[in-house]
């Protein structure tokens, strides 16, 4: 019978990336959790304990925002695993906002996180899908080789996390972007041996709002309309 150990892979909890005028925080990296944010980790945090789930290890991307987000889950958790930080599983990198004309804005924004996507594909003019695969899945790879573990957390970001389970899926270097991946959400991934004996358990549990009725816009489709509001009130100064 096949072994598995179980990953919980998870998103950090809700940031403001824009402010009410559409401007981008200046150091998104410093991004500080909002209270939904907090209160979306400790959530997840209580589920867990509820669980009786023991966690052996914790790992971040070391953003501010997936620390922030694992500190406030694993004290409500009552858990203390030791926690590292690997940068390999930072975020998708954008260019900059700015010098993407209005026209293509719309794709930029949303052509990353739909259906299979090519390799080549640039998120927001920056990184590739290609160059984010290539440093997210030797990473995870490192984790699964490790025998120090029974259960471990790693909280990253929305397109980690889709590369990650993409893997899973299709136990190719493949990105499929319709899975969704809101704020403060969980996934459950029993690992085998290799990734085709693994079983995906759960995918985008978000313990505050099981059936996600706030909205039905994908997170980029949200921020896409929040940055709107600074290209608007430009063209009509």
């Amino acid at each position: 019978m096949i072994e598995r150990r179980r990953l919980l892979l998870m998103r950090h909890g809700a940031v403001d990336y824009f402010d009410d005028a559409g401007r981008p925080w200046p150091n998104p990296d410093q991004l500080p959790l909002t209270a939904a944010g907090e209160a979306q980790a400790r959530s997840a945090g209580r589920a867990f304990a509820a669980a009786g789930l023991r966690i052996d290890c914790a790992i971040t991307s070391g953003l501010a925002r997936t620390r922030a987000t694992a500190e406030a889950l694993l004290d409500a958790a009552a858990a203390s695993p030791p926690v590292e930080h690997w940068p390999q599983l930072q975020e998708i990198r954008a260019g900059r906002l700015p010098a993407i004309a209005d026209a293509d804005l719309e794709a930029s924004f949303l052509r990353v996180f739909q259906g299979p996507v090519p390799r080549e594909v640039r998120f927001l003019d920056g990184e590739s899908i290609g160059e984010l695969l290539a440093r997210v899945l030797p990473a995870i790879a490192a984790l699964l080789a490790r025998s120090d573990w029974d259960t471990a957390l790693v909280v990253a970001h929305g397109g980690v996390n889709r590369a990650v389970l993409s893997w899973f899926l299709t136990g190719e270097p493949t990105f499929l972007g319709g899975l969704a991946q809101d704020a403060g959400c969980v996934n459950i991934i029993d690992v085998g041996p290799t990734a085709a004996t693994s079983v995906i358990r759960v995918v985008n549990f978000c313990p505050a709002d099981a059936l996600r009725t706030e909205t039905r816009l994908s997170t980029m489709e949200q921020l896409l309309l929040q940055y709107l509001k600074l290209r608007r009130a430009a063209a009509a100064s």
